[in-house]
């Protein structure tokens, strides 16, 4: 990318970025925001929707697998665990929200664990490496809006 863009300029910012970046009140708010999202993912595993999109899965398969959380014996392709786990996640709706309307950590914090899972034993990433992808997708995510019109007339919408 071209630094001269917007975009070659923010892929610049993301790959510069490393866990030294990380301080320790971002530590300190991702490790809330992440127990969060996986106590309100847990609970909508019960979801019927969540039931629903974990059925519709089941008939996808690779040698690469992801956990689907609640089911320690049932494992999806990342893609696929990240949208059941996803799904789990926003069907109760209690996740965290910022202003204008976006659930960040619904959408980044599946993402972030399936791919973590689907390294191999040998180049597992560490939990700061995991801090700092969940870090950097809620940053992707929080720029995509600022720079989104639509998404600062949301709230006028309703």
């Amino acid at each position: 990318f071209s630094s001269q863009t917007i975009t070659g300029n923010f892929a610049n910012v993301i790959h510069g970025l490393n866990a030294n970046h990380l301080t320790d009140q971002v530590i300190q708010r991702s490790k809330r925001m992440i127990l969060d999202t996986l106590g309100v993912g847990l609970l909508g595993t019960s979801t019927e929707v969540c039931h629903k999109v974990t059925q519709y899965s089941k008939i996808y398969s690779s040698d690469i697998s992801s956990t689907i959380w609640g089911h320690l014996d049932f494992r999806l392709p990342p893609l696929y665990a990240a949208f059941v786990n996803g799904v789990a996640v926003h069907s109760m709706d209690f996740d965290d929200t910022w202003h204008p309307a976006t659930h960040p950590s619904g959408a980044v914090l599946p993402a972030v664990i399936a791919l973590a899972e689907a390294f191999p034993r040998e180049k597992k990433i560490s939990g700061l490496d995991l801090l700092l992808a969940f870090n950097v997708g809620i940053e992707v995510q929080g720029r995509l809006l600022r720079f989104s019109s639509e998404a600062r007339n949301i709230p006028k919408r309703y």
